[in-house]
């Protein structure tokens, strides 16, 4: 294992010791799962694309550790995803420059499990595997596990609590950011360590969280431009969180490395787009939205899209 896992496990208090092991794991398929909240509003996250400097090294990663299947395949580029749906695209930049933390870009991928027993599970695998994490956080309206991928881009794996029980305060919804309880985590879960991991039926991209370099400017395009609502402003607004449909967000925008970031350079690796799925009924208020913010856009087949104010092309898919 490497230090920063074994800083983590230190942190982490031994967990897995306390937790039960079962005698055997369930053999049966679980049963369907409805739609998690945060892909059943008008907007929400549909997928993203990133730029790679090893191909093979991260489809082995998103396939076998995050545990997206292998959609399509040809040269130069992976799509990866669930239920049949593509979630990540990797796209072969093998001569980019590596992703700079100071410029606009992705901050983090946020897997979301369908079941907090899921996040659980994929907790274990992980741990007994030495998949090194970077935190670990109760955020109130979820459970968050924080690690970064072979090439250093953020990934957030978590878990809803149930939105009726969320807390709003003026439109505003209350998160924090609090010691996550591990040990109730994973209590009564099998110790299963058995790597290719493959995710559940269910498992999708709920927000994806960016840097930028001001956070007004953020709201400005995220709020007039694309119609999406505020939900939160946290660290004397040095992040600002955005969502349609009273999701707790599908945006999150920082500018903790970040501040006062320009244009992102076309030559690095990470984060190449990332796509919404829209109503149909939506698509014009949209479009409308952007001609009047005086945002560039483009339109080909069932698919809009546009730069935000670093330069990041954001897609409008209509499903």
């Amino acid at each position: 294992m490497t230090s920063s896992f074994d800083m983590t496990r230190r942190a982490a208090l031994n967990f897995l010791a306390a937790a039960p092991v079962l005698a055997s794991a369930m053999t049966a398929e679980a049963a369907p799962v409805a739609p998690s909240f945060a892909v059943t509003t008008p907007i929400h996250i549909h997928s993203l694309s990133l730029r790679v400097r090893d191909l093979e090294k991260m489809t082995y990663f998103y396939t076998a550790v995050i545990g997206l299947d292998v959609l399509g395949a040809e040269p130069g580029r992976a799509a990866l995803g669930k239920d049949g749906k593509t979630l990540v695209t990797l796209i072969h930049r093998p001569d980019d420059e590596v992703d700079n933390p100071a410029t606009a870009g992705l901050y983090h991928t946020a897997f979301l499990m369908p079941t907090r027993e899921d996040l659980g599970r994929w907790l274990i695998m992980a741990y007994m595997n030495g998949i090194p994490f970077t935190g670990f956080s109760d955020h109130r309206v979820s459970e968050a596990l924080y690690l970064n991928d072979p090439e250093g881009n953020g990934i957030e794996v978590y878990a809803d609590r149930p939105h009726q029980n969320w807390e709003w305060v003026d439109n505003r919804v209350v998160m924090g950011s609090n010691q996550l309880d591990l040990d109730n985590l994973v209590a009564g879960l099998p110790h299963n360590a058995d790597l290719p991991y493959s995710a559940p039926s269910g498992f999708r991209i709920g927000h994806v969280h960016m840097r930028v370099g001001d956070t007004q400017l953020a709201q400005d395009f995220y709020v007039k431009a694309t119609g999406l609502d505020l939900t939160a402003l946290i660290g004397n607004e040095t992040a600002a969180f955005f969502s349609n449909g009273r999701y707790h967000h599908h945006i999150g925008a920082n500018i903790w490395h970040s501040r006062n970031a320009g244009q992102r350079p076309q030559n690095m690796s990470g984060l190449e787009d990332a796509a919404f799925s829209i109503q149909p009924a939506l698509m014009d208020g949209l479009r409308q939205r952007l001609k009047t913010h005086g945002s560039d856009m483009q339109e080909a087949g069932n698919t809009l899209e546009t730069l935000d104010p670093w330069g990041t092309r954001i897609r409008y898919i209509e499903s």
